[in-house]
């Protein structure tokens, strides 16, 4: 499987968006400081510093949201393996990605050709953030012959669950029974900015997560596919299994296996395995075969 890189993303197109020298040392000192945990390790206790982690200002120069997608937090937290993954998977697996505006425009057409059979684009963060170019990411991957949907990037600590959803299906998160239209999906991962669990406790983190959740199914008909890892489930839900039932699982984990899943989930429709690979931004596989997949997009 060829390889690129996130690195190798950064097309001389796309320098201008670079950020100056001094920021993006502190950048990197941030990440450094802040996200560098050892693989699948967990920080001690189960709620954060809430003084550690006052929401950063939509539209400040410390809000970076071209830099947060799914999966952005993963590596530094839980690492990534080179092994060849799948080996073992009892189901069909039908291969797709995730983009965002890291991606810029997507030769759609390209990818398609090479196998992919659905595209998840990032829509929204927060409450202040759409994607420039989401447009052409949702409407070219569907053009194409891909099943397409959209995901928000949560900030749990800067707005209600239901005032992120509404944002979020007000600006490209919505459904439709089209048959090429996937749920919509909450992003919920590391904090970029600063402490875990965005200064949240567990049961905090749950409500919100089911305020999101409750807004979004009212909103479009459907409960959103949540993207998560075992890991920070683990330790900013408590673990919680109240969501297998409802919701689509969407697990992030950069190994040959997919590994044990968070609670309440006997199994992932969605696996994102690597961060770079045959497609442009993360490579996933769906659970099934292409007729599975088709079915979920048609709810």
């Amino acid at each position: 499987m060829p390889r690129s890189s996130r690195s190798a993303r950064t097309a001389p197109a796309r320098s201008a968006r670079r950020l100056p020298a001094a920021a993006a040392l502190a950048a990197a000192t941030a990440l450094v400081a802040g996200l560098a945990a050892p693989a699948h390790a967990a920080e001690p206790g189960p709620v954060d510093s809430a003084a550690a982690v006052a929401p950063v200002a939509e539209g400040t120069a410390a809000f970076h949201p071209d830099r947060d997608f799914a999966g952005s937090t993963v590596a530094a937290h839980e690492g990534r393996t080179a092994a060849a993954p799948f080996t073992s998977l009892a189901a069909t697996q039908t291969p797709g990605l995730d983009v965002a505006s890291y991606q810029g425009n997507v030769n759609w057409s390209s990818v398609a050709a090479n196998g992919a059979k659905f595209a998840y684009v990032k829509a929204t963060e927060g409450t202040g953030y759409t994607n420039p170019y989401f447009a052409q990411q949702y409407n070219g991957s569907y053009n194409a012959g891909l099943i397409r949907g959209a995901y928000h990037f949560a900030l749990p600590n800067a707005s209600s669950g239901a005032t992120q959803a509404n944002w979020f299906v007000n600006h490209g998160g919505g459904w439709s029974a089209d048959g090429k239209t996937l749920p919509p999906a909450l992003d919920i991962e590391y904090n970029p900015y600063g402490a875990t669990c965005y200064g949240l406790s567990q049961s905090a983190m749950v409500s919100w997560i089911r305020d999101f959740s409750n807004t979004v199914h009212s909103r479009t008909g459907r409960y959103p596919t949540i993207y998560t890892t075992t890991n920070w489930w683990t330790q900013c839900t408590g673990n919680n299994g109240g969501f297998g039932t409802t919701n689509p699982l969407w697990v992030a984990r950069y190994a040959s296996t997919v590994g044990t899943l968070p609670n309440g989930w006997g199994y992932q429709t969605f696996w994102q395995f690597a961060d770079s690979g045959t497609f442009p931004g993360d490579q996933n596989y769906f659970n099934g075969a292409t007729d599975r997949l088709r079915a979920l997009a048609l709810g």
